[in-house]
């Protein structure tokens, strides 16, 4: 098979022109999902042959590298992407089951029974720390149901999910994303970590503010910003100085716990006049019943528009467990039981993660836990002729994120006396349910594949960096493409960390600020991005509205990267350039 070398500016020799054909794609996606309202699945689809119209048509690459380019893309989505998300589902559907999410709520209100508090608690903290731990989605699926088991309604909890799971990012799966840029630009990982970590806490103290005005609007923010406040505060702070002082690869492990701790002192002197409770009939997250026997649950945004219309829901907690109901199970759902054992599949996940990530375990998971290959027949190169580093996949079993929320699945189940044949449904249901979540994610790693293999998204990257030394105000714009079109701040460094690292040298800025930039301008990508959205209206029950969930972030998301762009421009000026790594 004819193999393809990348070209940046093949339409008429111009990287203007080839740049808005570049475009088309992600102008497509953005369209057809927060414009003209189709499902995520159907734009990711059609946006997915914009893109190899535009890679075969326009950058001349051959169709069977176009195409086995958008099948190693569609591979990775479904491994290790779907098999985190799967396998974070049927915890969570465990503890529904079983009535223990009921437990989970009480134990939570027993911090604090108002919703604005819990929403800082769960999406902001504890989000964090799934971040920290797994990355990979798995934070936004999790602290979504989690919202709902505290009563927020779906669409809330998946839009407070999203924007929450902005600061941590950057310092997500033990700082990958970091490690490979490093790796990427040849620049020091500790020096790395410590620019980001002058950047990104200033996004964690003002994200709880836009949570509690996404759940409360300005009542919200005016009954309870002290506590807002001071958890921001908290995990900033804890960031920022794990990052420069500890280790990076902790920041957000350590930011976590001290948001949190931060909060739960502060509720304990302080208390909102007013409280925000819970609904008295809470929706079910992730229904337990089989799929396709029609939802009986209200899954309607808070506007009250009515059901999902997707009848893959199931049914309401009673329909969940059926015959295998107990009395336990029945008590559970009042709130009596455990709160230790509620909480129990989530401490799992954060033992598991931690032994994983262990030195010496660390080690023996990456040396026998799978392997690594060129993909089959794909031939593609980089401008000088280097053969692109993506073109190789990696089959890493043992230590997947996926893989060891798995294996806490099996513990739940096990410390909840769930049987086999009982979990095995449980996990089937939870297939069926999210299909075409599978079908989304799956086709928007295909067009990232295909966009960056032909060299679309470097030509879009090339385009801004024309601007010269106004590049500090764009930098974070690239990023924030990146991870828009990937969904992950690691593939977007890989894709620009050199770009970002020719610009500095270009310009005369320096290079640890720009990889910075391009890390933390990339965060805000996440809440936008296709398989991010289309996982978070999954498990609320609300798929085909991802376009409505698309319009509830995207402002937020614009907002504070226009905070994050001025905050790079001047830290590329006298202004702010004492806060530069030198």
């Amino acid at each position: 098979m004819t193999g393809y070398q990348q070209v940046f500016d093949p339409v008429a020799g111009s990287l203007g022109w080839s740049a808005l054909c570049a475009a088309l794609p992600l102008v497509t996606l953005f369209v057809l999902l927060g414009g003209l309202r189709w499902k995520a699945w159907q734009a990711s689809l059609v946006a997915l042959a914009a893109a190899l119209g535009v890679a075969v048509f326009a950058y001349e690459m051959p169709v069977g590298q176009a195409a086995l380019a958008a099948g190693e893309g569609a591979a990775f989505g479904l491994f290790p992407i779907i098999w985190i998300v799967l396998n974070a589902l049927w915890i969570y559907k465990l503890t529904e089951l079983t009535g223990w999410d009921a437990v989970l709520r009480r134990a939570f209100g027993s911090l604090s029974d108002d919703q604005r508090v819990q929403a800082v608690i769960i999406a902001f903290c504890f989000g964090a720390l799934l971040e920290a731990l797994a990355g990979f989605g798995t934070p936004v699926a999790v602290s979504s149901v989690m919202l709902m088991a505290v009563g927020l309604r779906p669409m809330k909890a998946a839009a407070v999910s999203l924007v929450a799971n902005t600061a941590p990012v950057a310092f997500g799966a033990i700082a990958v994303p970091i490690t490979t840029l490093a790796k990427i630009t040849g620049l020091d990982a500790a020096d790395l970590g410590a620019m980001v970590g002058r950047q990104t806490p200033l996004l964690a103290l003002f994200v709880p503010l836009v949570l509690v005005f996404m759940v409360d609007g300005r009542r919200g923010v005016r009954q309870t910003w002290p506590v807002a406040l001071v958890g921001g505060f908290g995990f900033a702070a804890a960031q920022f100085v794990s990052a420069n002082f500890l280790s990076y690869e902790i920041a957000d492990i350590v930011a976590a716990f001290a948001g949190a701790l931060a909060v739960v002192l502060m509720l304990r002197v302080w208390q909102p006049k007013e409280t925000l409770a819970a609904r008295a009939e809470t929706p079910a997250a992730v229904s337990g019943g089989s799929a396709g026997t029609g939802g009986a649950t209200d899954f309607g945004s808070d506007s009250g528009s009515g059901g999902s219309g997707s009848g893959d829901a199931g049914s309401t907690n009673a329909g969940s467990t059926g015959a295998n109901s107990t009395d336990a199970d029945r008590r559970r759902r009042t709130g009596e039981g455990s709160a230790l054992m509620a909480f129990a599949p989530y401490l799992a996940v954060v033992v598991l993660f931690a032994v994983a990530t262990f030195g010496p375990v660390k080690t023996w998971l990456d040396a026998h836990s799978g392997w690594k290959f060129a993909w089959p027949g794909l031939d593609v190169t980089d401008g000088s002729g280097k053969p692109l580093a993506s073109a190789t996949f990696t089959f890493n079993l043992l230590n997947a994120g996926g893989t060891i929320l798995l294996l806490a699945g099996l513990i739940t189940a096990a410390l909840y006396g769930i049987g086999v044949m009982r979990g095995v449904r449980a996990y089937g249901d939870t297939v069926r349910q999210f299909r075409w979540t599978v079908v989304t994610v799956m086709a928007v790693l295909a067009l990232a594949y295909v966009m960056n293999m032909s060299g679309q998204t470097v030509t879009l990257g090339l385009f801004l960096a024309q601007t010269g030394a106004a590049f500090a105000l764009l930098s974070p714009i690239v990023g924030w493409l990146g991870v828009a079109v990937t969904g992950s701040d690691t593939s977007s460094n890989s894709l620009f960390g050199l770009l970002q690292l020719t610009a500095a040298q270009k310009t005369g800025m320096s290079p640890y600020l720009l990889a910075a930039a391009n890390t933390t301008g990339g965060v805000l990508g996440k809440m936008i991005s296709p398989q991010s959205l289309a996982i978070a209206a999954a498990v609320v029950g609300l798929e085909g509205r991802e376009g409505e969930l698309f319009r509830r972030v995207v402002g937020w998301g614009l907002g504070l990267l226009a905070a994050i762009c001025l905050l790079i421009y001047l830290q590329s000026t006298p202004v702010l350039d004492w806060m530069v790594v030198r």
